[in-house]
Parts: C-alpha cells; sequence; structure tokens
C-alpha cells in the first residue's frame, strides 16, 4: 500500500506497489524500491537509491542519494522497545525517544544488515553483509560483523 501522504519524486520504480507499506514518507526521483519494503513516516530517501526486498526503514531514518539497500536490512530507532508502560498500559508515541539514523551519500549496505538507532554512517562506506552497526560509521570505512568494525577503505579497494 502506498497511502496519500507519500511523496514521490520522478520516475521513481516501486516493484509490486501492491506488496510495499509506504507512509508519510519522502522518496527522490529514480529511487528504485523493491517488493515487500516497508518506509515509515518522516523518513526520506534521496534521489537514484535502490531498496532491495523485505527491508525495513523505520520512522527517522534520512538516505541521501546513490545509497544501495541490500535484502532484508533493519533499521532501529529506539534502543529500548518496549509494549507497555510500568503501570500495564500500551505505549503511545510520547512514551519513547526517537532516535534518528543518517546514511550519507553513495553507501553500500549488504544484506540483513541491522543498524541501531542514532547512527551515522559516513559518505562511501560500505557495510557488510550481516553486520550489526552499533555505532558511527566513517565516510569510506568498510566495515563487518557483529558489533560492526572498521576493516578497510572503499578507495583503497581493488576495482
Amino acid at each position: 500500500m502506498i497511502a496519500d501522504d507519500v511523496q514521490l519524486g520522478k520516475q521513481v520504480v516501486i516493484h509490486h506497489p501492491e506488496l510495499v507499506n509506504l507512509y508519510g514518507c519522502v522518496i527522490g526521483d529514480e529511487t528504485r524500491i523493491g517488493t515487500f519494503v516497508e518506509i515509515q513516516k518522516n523518513s526520506h530517501i534521496g534521489a537514484k537509491c535502490k531498496i532491495q526486498s523485505h527491508t525495513f526503514i523505520c520512522e527517522g531514518v534520512t538516505i541521501e542519494e546513490g545509497v544501495f539497500v541490500g535484502h532484508g536490512v533493519m533499521f532501529i530507532n529506539d534502543h529500548y522497545p518496549k509494549a507497555t508502560n510500568p503501570d500495564g498500559t500500551l505505549q503511545t508515541e510520547k512514551d519513547w525517544k526517537l532516535l534518528k539514523t543518517c546514511v550519507k551519500k553513495n553507501v553500500t549496505i549488504g544484506s540483513n544488515v541491522s543498524i541501531l538507532g542514532g547512527i551515522t554512517i559516513g559518505e562511501g562506506a560500505l557495510i557488510g553483509a550481516g553486520a550489526v552497526v552499533t555505532k558511527n560509521v566513517l565516510p569510506y570505512a568498510v566495515v563487518v560483523g557483529n558489533p560492526a568494525k572498521q576493516i578497510g577503505d572503499t578507495r583503497k579497494a581493488k576495482k
């Protein structure tokens, strides 16, 4: 479902629009979105990005232009998620703190990566498949593992 409040740029491609869930978000020009993707309110996706299938982009995530997001990537915006308050009442939006995340331009995020809230991933970085990103990633860093650790620099990678 693509909600009426979604702002789509020019020439956006959404594969199987009936099998995505987009609401309250902004999608930049020429971005491609795969099947079974959810992008929540107050998220911004830049131009010329590719979001692969089964990815979850929660509220408060900004992805700049030219970013590749692999299959099954999960963004997290709360370090202490709970269903209920101490008194047993269901939590509402006022009961938790939104942690914003920013993915700078030309980043590559491998499949099945988890990215905790409050993180900035620097321009041109590469996040290896299956990594768990728990802290900021420097520009052009290559990070892998759980927790993700830097093992290289994309500017020095063999082409």
